[in-house]
Parts: structure tokens; sequence; C-alpha cells
């Protein structure tokens, strides 16, 4: 099965980066693309146990989400599963996403691994969507 994995490093202390990809108010902040809402959510990735969230595109397309957080130990890592829902909101193939947080020259670096998808295509669009998201948390974080 494919994976991803992406790293990218920020101005910021390895707590607060670890904090902003997991507590609800600040991942509501990166997740998804411009112009989403997220009518419906539990996005707490700071505490083990279920997430999900429903989200509107700015095309007023509805897609929904969720998973469960399996560990925690901050302010290093995080993992959970990961698994779209379709039309009918049975939940697809899952996949499992670990954060890693660690200091470096520039604060922190955040590594993104994103394993098990069920295939090149569903890789490739995950990639898209994190690069998508690691650059607003790079606006965000760095100003």
């Amino acid at each position: 099965m494919p994976d991803i994995r992406l790293e990218r490093e920020f101005n910021v202390t390895p707590e607060r980066l670890f904090d902003f990809v997991t507590q609800r108010a600040s991942v509501l902040e990166w997740f998804g693309y411009e112009g989403m809402t997220f009518p419906v959510e539990e996005m707490d990735f700071s505490r083990k146990g279920p997430w999900f969230v429903e989200m509107l595109t700015k095309d007023g397309n509805k897609l929904k989400l969720s998973g469960h957080v399996t560990h925690v130990d901050r302010p290093k890592t995080v993992g959970f599963t990961w698994g779209w829902h379709d039309p009918d909101d049975k939940r697809g193939p899952e996949s499992h996403v670990m954060f890693t947080v660690s200091e470096s020259a520039a604060g922190a670096k955040l590594i993104i691994d994103h394993r098990e998808f069920s295939d090149e295509e569903a890789a490739a669009n995950h990639n898209n969507g994190w690069t998508y998201a690691l650059g607003t948390m790079t606006r965000i974080l760095n100003g």
C-alpha cells in the first residue's frame, strides 16, 4: 500500500507546534482548503477517542471524514485513523496518520506520515491536501 511523508519547519517551539496541530481551535484554522466550512465537527486530536468532520466546499459539496485518535504523546507525537464517508455515510478504507514534532534549527519540525492508502491515486490526492495544509500552517505560524 502507498504511503506519504511530508516535513516542514516552523519558527515556533515544539510545544506550540504540537498544540497547533492537535487542539480543536487551531486545527480548524489549517484543516481543509480555502473556502471550506465545518458545520459539524469534533476535530480535537489532543486526546484519545473519536473525531469527525463534515465539510462544505465553497462549491457546496458536502464531505465527511472520521477516525479515532489512537495515541497522544505531547509534545512529540499523535496518531489517528482516517476514513472518508461516501454519500450514503458508509465509511471507506481506513488509513493511518502520525504527526511527529521535534526541535529543529528553525524552532520545530513537523513530520506528517500518512500510511496504508488503498491505492496510488488516494495517496496522491492526500499528498496534495497535506501539502496545502502545510502551506496554511506556514502562513499562520511563520507570518
